[in-house]
């Protein structure tokens, strides 16, 4: 590091003479002492904090933000000008976090109870879940006259433990012809599907074996407003169309615009 010269990494243009350069660019052991001269009027200060690579690489961008400004202004430049000129050159630092589940999320455990119940599900504009013959999706569609046998039937299962996070229960959404709704992330969004599995495997569902997309928190908001949010997919819930019918039963976080995500019971 102490062989690095900064000038070799800033910018300079042929018609700029040699001390012009020499006042902008300084030898890294230097740097604790050096004022960097950017243009008339304007001097670069350096603190005497620790040097890192990381600082240096900040340094190098704002230096040459700042020049690339200051040239394109050009001379006489009143404050508000200068002002926009340094604030162009301002160097922002973005954190990306990878999160992953944490060992506590991957060791639970859900224990299906004996007891189960039946029922049918409507969004709040009264759009019926309903499966197509031969479909894996579902979809809402306002049911009239004799078509309500066209209502899919859910057997919702309840897991321990019972009580989740927000005084919700843990359940299982399954179809009469062995079918359960799952839940599982793909390119950044959850995607909800239908997908057999045989009852045996979903009586005790670990975490860590992926099985808990199967499983649902159910909230119960009011006197009979449910919502179901994903245990595997925190966050996603599951929704239906406000526009039009015959929309595809999908996932969506809990604000995205034009989703319902209140069903009712029948």
């Amino acid at each position: 590091m102490s062989d690095f010269d900064l000038s070799q990494a800033l910018d300079s243009s042929s018609d700029s003479d040699e001390t012009e350069c020499e006042s902008r660019c300084f030898i890294m052991t230097e740097v604790q002492e050096e004022i960097i001269r950017l243009h008339e009027g304007l001097d670069l200060v350096v603190s005497r904090n620790p040097i890192t690579l990381k600082s240096v690489t900040t340094l190098l961008m704002a230096v040459n933000r700042m020049n690339g400004a200051l040239t394109r202004c050009g001379r006489g430049l009143s404050n508000g000008e200068l002002c926009s000129a340094i604030m162009e050159s301002l160097v922002t630092e973005t954190i990306i976090t990878m999160t992953e589940r944490s060992s506590a999320d991957l060791k639970r455990r859900f224990l299906r109870m004996s007891s189960e119940e039946v029922c049918t599900l409507c969004d709040i504009s009264q759009k019926d879940i309903v499966q197509t013959s031969g479909d894996i999706k579902l979809q809402a569609i306002t049911l009239k006259g004799g078509n309500t046998e066209r209502k899919v039937s859910f057997k919702v299962a309840k897991y321990l433990p019972s009580v989740s996070p927000g005084d919700s229960l843990t359940v299982l959404l399954s179809l009469s012809n062995n079918q359960h709704i799952c839940c599982s992330m793909e390119d950044g969004k959850a995607v909800l599907k239908l997908e057999e599995c045989c009852k045996q495997k979903l009586l005790n569902i670990s975490a860590d074996e992926d099985m808990d997309r199967f499983l649902f928190y159910k909230k119960t908001e009011g006197v009979s407003l449910n919502t179901f949010e994903s245990v595997k997919c925190g966050g996603w819930f599951i929704s239906t169309s406000c526009e039009g019918e015959n929309q595809p039963v999908e996932m969506c976080k809990v604000d995205a615009a034009q989703r319902l995500t209140y069903f009712k019971e029948n």
